[in-house]
């Protein structure tokens, strides 16, 4: 049974042309399509580095998008090319385990966009890449300059435990979600979370006018506390 597998495998790989299959990949075509993932990556670049909105932009992650999308894009063609490679790729790329953490989500976006990208200029498909990248940046920049700026802090207050009744009257008027509280004898630390449109802090001023407020600080917020 064995063999009549093998030699069935053999028979079906025997129609396979592999050498016409390698002549269509020019060195016209090589250059055409990682000339056009280039293009389609250093457009998610500049997206990505004038109009990020996350807590800390990453230059490295940003050059890794670019060198994703041309990566991609000589995997496919090199897949698109030969049957035999493809195979040896795919069983190459399964054993490979990427346990980088991701710490916005936008991000997932982002490196989708960048395989996506290449992913079409490794099929040859260069319009479809080009416009396609054009127009997903089109409306990613519009959704982030018409979106309202309003974004989540960390408020951390340390003051005296008698004036507990004046630092809850100053946060009476902003909305707020209570995160950490700590009292250490006469001395309490409280954590909230905050919203702030237009990077308006101006009331965190206001907490220091209190005599028993030892110290105000005012944190940018992605999601992720720890205690």
């Amino acid at each position: 049974m064995v063999s009549e597998f093998f030699a069935t495998v053999s028979s079906v790989l025997s129609g396979f042309d592999f050498t016409a299959q390698l002549a269509d990949l020019t060195v016209g075509t090589i250059i055409a399509t990682l000339l056009t993932a280039t293009v389609c990556g250093a457009i998610v670049y500049l997206v990505y580095r004038f109009f990020y909105r996350g807590v800390v932009y990453s230059e490295n992650f940003n050059i890794l998008l670019v060198l994703t999308t041309v990566v991609t894009s000589f995997i496919i063609m090199t897949i698109s090319a030969n049957i035999v490679l493809s195979l040896g790729m795919v069983g190459a790329l399964s054993i490979v385990r990427f346990r980088a953490a991701v710490k916005d989500p936008l991000d997932i976006g982002f490196l989708f966009w960048g395989i996506a990208a290449g992913i079409t200029a490794g099929a040859r498909l260069y319009w479809v890449a080009l416009l396609g990248t054009v127009v997903i940046a089109v409306i990613y920049v519009l959704l982030t300059i018409f979106k309202k700026e309003k974004k989540s802090y960390l408020l951390i207050v340390r003051y005296d435990a008698a004036e507990e009744m004046n630092v809850y009257g100053l946060l009476g008027n902003i909305r707020y979600k209570l995160k950490n509280k700590t009292q250490t004898g006469e001395r309490i630390e409280l954590t909230v979370e905050v919203k702030i449109k237009n990077n308006d802090a101006s009331y965190v001023s206001r907490f220091n006018e209190i005599k028993g407020v030892e110290s105000v600080t005012l944190l940018e917020y992605s999601g992720e506390y720890m205690n």
